[in-house]
């Protein structure tokens, strides 16, 4: 696809997905904060798999035009938030949610009947200035302007092992190298738990073998990967198996890795239907859920793991741009030769 790139007008500061391949840079409104609103100065907007698939046109649920970016680092500027002071660093929970509804109501917002992702569902903080619901600012109190980029995009992996509730006796299979899988992998090897990692994608295999000593390393079209995943569990297969690829495909033949009593736990999305055998997932008596989005429990306790060190997931950023770059780079994140990670977006 060839990206088309326009420019409106100089003093750019939004940045609007007008249709699939083309980014226009357009001069906005400095929004005004209202009660329980508050405006914020983004600093940093991290580039994800979702923001990917709008622009190739390709993610579900999604219309245009649209402002990108949800995953966001920024600066309080002005507004009523509680304890909030100017220029004080924080990142934003990108999830709005109604809280009245069964899900919210048992604390589960991430899920809400009537969930809105900022740069999804609504526009998002590709832009110099945001203005968000108080109750989605969190302080920053300490961490680096990127690692508050970050929080989000590993929000997501957090909630789908807490929601495993795997123990660090337990091996796990992640299927699905890229942030997501990265993240998930992550906190797995926190925990103390035996991960092992699948891609077809050799060089991201490789990059979270360097960057988290994970050993075993699986290609799924290696004839003897099947193999390797029984040694490497001593023949009984990963207890949680976690699919970070929304893809049709690998999803529906994931489930053959599970062990009897294991877990699978879907945290990519596709729109197809997902297919299995009856009696082979019935005789290990296993556990198929979801995991959609994440918490501010989720939030607050991946960002107190930053802090204390626990983890330190500014090795995932491998690409830096300028906002001012975006319309005209964008394309090439999506260039398997670039060997994309995690792009960081600078104001």
């Amino acid at each position: 696809m060839d990206a088309v790139f326009s420019l409106i007008s100089f003093g750019m500061n939004t940045l609007v997905c007008k249709n699939p391949g083309h980014f226009s840079y357009e001069e906005t409104d400095h929004p005004v904060p209202k009660k329980g609103f508050s405006v914020i100065k983004i600093k940093r907007v991290g580039i994800c798999g979702t923001d990917l698939h709008a622009f190739e046109g390709t993610q579900p649920f999604f219309s245009y035009p649209r402002v990108l970016g949800h995953e966001l680092a920024a600066e309080f500027e002005e507004g009523d938030a509680p304890g909030f002071q100017k220029g004080d660093p924080l990142t934003v929970i990108p999830y709005i949610h109604c809280g009245s509804c069964i899900a919210c109501r048992q604390g589960k917002t991430n899920c809400c009947s009537s969930l809105k992702v900022l740069g999804v569902h609504v526009d998002g903080g590709m832009s110099e200035y945001f203005m968000a619901p108080n109750e989605l600012l969190l302080k920053g109190d300490g961490l680096p302007i990127d690692a508050l980029a970050l929080v989000e995009p590993l929000c997501i992996g957090y909630h789908a092992v807490q929601r495993s509730a795997i123990q660090p006796t337990e091996t796990a299979l992640v299927i699905g190298a890229g942030p997501i899988g990265f993240g998930l992998m992550l906190f797995l090897k926190a925990m103390g738990v035996k991960v092992m990692g699948m891609d077809i994608n050799h060089d991201r295999l490789e990059f979270c073998h360097t960057h988290l000593q994970i050993d075993g390393m699986l290609d799924p079209r290696d004839e003897d990967h099947f193999d390797k995943i029984k040694a490497l569990t001593s023949g009984e297969m990963p207890a949680v198996v976690f699919d970070a690829t929304g893809n049709g495909k690998a999803i529906n033949n994931a489930f053959r890795y599970l062990s009897h009593a294991g877990k699978y736990v879907l945290v990519g999305l596709q729109l197809g239907d997902i297919s299995f055998s009856h009696p082979e997932f019935h005789k290990r008596e296993a556990t198929l859920m979801s995991s959609r989005n994440a918490t501010q429990h989720d939030f607050l306790e991946v960002m107190d793991m930053i802090r204390q060190k626990k983890i330190d997931p500014l090795c995932m950023i491998t690409h830096r741009l300028r906002f001012d770059e975006v319309g005209k780079s964008f394309e090439q994140l999506m260039d398997p030769a670039q060997q994309v990670v995690k792009a960081m977006v600078s104001f």
